[in-house]
């Protein structure tokens, strides 16, 4: 068969190649075509763009960019029809991706998408191009089954959590020599993870290191993001004796004590990892403005959302300070706070449920 894919994030990337890999193993003849990235195109077939093309992120980001957001629509558009799949699967990125699957869909092309646009977030009327031009919708959240069953009146398919398949894939790594390669020392770590996007970094990793000199008895490494070179985050670095570790979050996240996470995928990840955290987020006030008129969930991170309570602290916009963040800090690194949310971990593995995502979506696909 001929597959389309379709990921504009790096959290895309991993989950697009994880299932390349599974549908090659059921089906070794697949074709592929893709926007996506490095690790796609690692499984073979063609990328057509890169996914550091198409990433733009907040209000003010998207307008001053919407002349290559339309462009790269109109790529895609056109690839697609002189490519002919048999299947378009469309992983997340739903402002792209949306538009997409309405125009496969009129040119008679079966539409998967995979991970679903969080409309029970914000944007709900997105539920009507959903159900009109989607043919099958695959969840990764077990809340969401409900959510759309309940108030929408439409079958969903929940196939697990990929996190837990590129979890449980990993090497573990020998610690001392981690650290002996990385010049960690022995100090326990403390890993900052402030998000992939330029805008995140430049916003959130400044408030972050404000820490650093507060918390001298542990090491602090950040996690580079792998669209992002490491001189781009020597600036924040400065003099200070902060660490930073491309492309190694997970062998990272094994070995860490603590973490400063913005929120996204990396706060479950991190919570998989069984590593206590506190949830940063900042962005520009006119798109947190909007924002906040627009999202109505009650938590911002994956964490809280599955568990339907506030396991992990959240420090927003106005509320994420170098004080608050020393407070919370504090909180997790010793004593019931970690304890408590190390238990809570263990809840939320449970409620998502073990390894297979993958799989279970390449043979949905392929019996659909």
């Amino acid at each position: 068969m001929k597959y389309y894919l379709i990921a504009g994030e790096a959290s895309g990337d991993l989950h697009g190649a994880n299932l390349m890999k599974a549908l090659l193993e059921k089906d070794p003849k697949a074709e592929f075509r893709f926007f996506g990235g490095d690790l796609m195109q690692e499984i073979g077939g063609t990328l057509v763009k890169h996914y550091k093309e198409l990433a733009f992120m907040g209000l003010l980001e998207v307008l001053k960019n919407i002349r290559s957001i339309f462009k790269n629509i109109d790529v895609c558009k056109k690839d697609l029809m002189e490519f002919k799949p048999d299947v378009l699967i469309l992983i997340d990125y739903p402002g792209f991706n949306l538009r997409i699957a309405e125009f496969a869909k009129k040119n008679g092309i079966k539409v998967h998408y995979y991970i679903s646009p969080k409309i029970w977030a914000w944007k709900e009327n997105r539920i009507h191009k959903i159900k009109k031009n989607i043919d099958h919708l695959h969840v990764i959240f077990p809340f969401e089954v409900d959510y759309f069953k309940n108030k929408h009146n439409y079958e969903v398919n929940y196939v697990g959590n990929p996190l837990f398949d590129e979890i449980a894939k990993r090497e573990s790594i020998n610690e001392s020599k981690f650290r002996e390669e990385h010049h960690l020392g022995d100090k326990p770590i403390i890993a900052l993870l402030p998000g992939s996007r330029t805008q995140e970094i430049t916003k959130i990793l400044s408030v972050m290191l404000t820490v650093v000199d507060v918390f001298k008895e542990y090491q602090f490494v950040i996690a580079g993001a792998p669209s992002k070179e490491e001189a781009f985050y020597i600036p924040f670095i400065g003099t200070s004796d902060v660490k930073f570790i491309a492309n190694k979050t997970y062998d990272l996240l094994s070995i860490s004590t603590a973490a400063l996470v913005t929120s996204g995928t990396a706060t479950l990840e991190t919570a998989l990892f069984k590593v206590p955290q506190v949830v940063c987020y900042k962005t520009s006030g006119l798109t947190y403005f909007i924002g906040n008129l627009l999202v109505k969930i009650e938590f911002f991170s994956l964490v809280n959302l599955v568990m339907q309570r506030e396991v992990v602290t959240e420090l927003l916009q106005h509320t994420f300070t170098k004080e608050t963040l020393i407070i919370e800090l504090k909180n997790i690194l010793s004593g019931e706070g970690r304890e408590i949310m190390l238990s809570d971990y263990d809840e939320l593995e449970q409620k998502l449920g073990g390894v297979g995502a993958s799989k279970k979506l390449a043979d949905s696909i392929l019996s659909a």
